[in-house]
């Protein structure tokens, strides 16, 4: 990281930044373990360019990702999760146009008692509830534009068919990714939700995007980082750590029921609470994620 930018870092933070470790990145963000002044760890996300030489480099990430909106989006959303008081969740401590600041979590092992844990602070946390589906800030997933409006949705059923799922449709269509017939059978699939979402519930604080790799092990519990938070249907958690294989999943899933038992029929519901996230991967790897999608369509058909 270059010097101007570690300067406006500790401008940011009120601390000088005295080192910028780069650790990777992704969909257009670069991630760096720092070391503050004042003796404290952070992590910082900065969109690509902003450490980097010349306006050309910048103005170019700026068109390249909508990482202004999801450093917000990813504040805003950290923060409404934290105020449950229910998980861990790293603390916010500075945000831009250009970066996203944390303090730091340091990884460490999963294990199963960290694993109960973590189901019931999940449980905790969701029946910490939200005021409507969705949220009162543009939403990022990935990169891509996530629709959190509630405008005119009657429902969970219709939000999610609607904001989650049949935007990403329309994308992976227009990429070539996805067929017509292929948007069809998923819109057939949409028209279903209402009949196989189960028995109707108020909307939970939803991490939205629990996949496994959004939860860090640390101190004998899971912290979520990366959300996409909403209010929603707590099932999507739930089915989101199954899609990539959340470690002692059986171990969560116990612990989570033991708080807030699920309503009959949960396990069949997976594949609709996976639909959304399997269309979002359809869009941004393309192909590679197509038939996995389609097959959980058909899944939704056939319950």
């Amino acid at each position: 990281m270059e010097l101007s930018a570690r300067s406006a870092l500790g401008e940011l933070l009120g601390t000088e930044v005295t080192e910028a470790q780069y650790l990777g990145g992704q969909h257009g963000v670069r991630h760096y373990r720092l070391d503050l002044a004042d003796g404290r760890c952070a992590f910082a996300k900065a969109r690509n360019g902003v450490d980097g030489p010349g306006a050309a480099r910048r103005a170019a990430a700026e068109r390249a990702t909508p990482a202004t909106a999801g450093f917000a989006a990813e504040a805003a959303g950290l923060r409404w999760l934290a105020e449950a008081d229910a998980t861990g969740v790293p603390l916010v401590l500075a945000h831009n146009d250009d970066c996203l600041v944390m303090a730091w979590i340091e990884a460490g092992q999963p294990s199963r008692d960290a694993a109960a844990r973590f189901g019931r602070e999940l449980a905790g946390l969701h029946g910490a509830g939200a005021a409507r589906f969705g949220a009162p800030w543009s939403g990022v997933i990935a990169g891509l534009p996530l629709p959190n409006d509630a405008d005119g949705a009657e429902g969970w059923a219709d939000w999610y068919a609607t904001r989650r799922v049949l935007p990403y449709a329309r994308i992976g269509r227009d990429a070539g990714t996805l067929s017509a017939t292929d948007v069809t059978l998923i819109e057939a699939a949409c028209a279903r939700t209402p009949d196989v979402a189960g028995p109707p519930e108020q909307p939970a604080r939803l991490h939205g995007d629990c996949w496994s790799g959004n939860v860090l092990w640390s101190g004998g519990r899971g912290w979520l980082i990366d959300p996409a938070a909403h209010g929603g249907h707590r099932e999507t958690d739930l089915a989101m750590l199954a899609l990539f294989g959340a470690p002692y999943l059986g171990e969560i899933l116990a612990a989570y029921q033991e708080v807030a038992p699920l309503a009959d029929g949960w396990r069949g519901r997976v594949p609709l609470h996976q639909l959304h996230p399997l269309l979002v991967h359809v869009c941004l790897f393309g192909a590679a994620y197509r038939d996995v999608a389609l097959t959980a369509a058909r899944a939704v058909l056939a319950a």
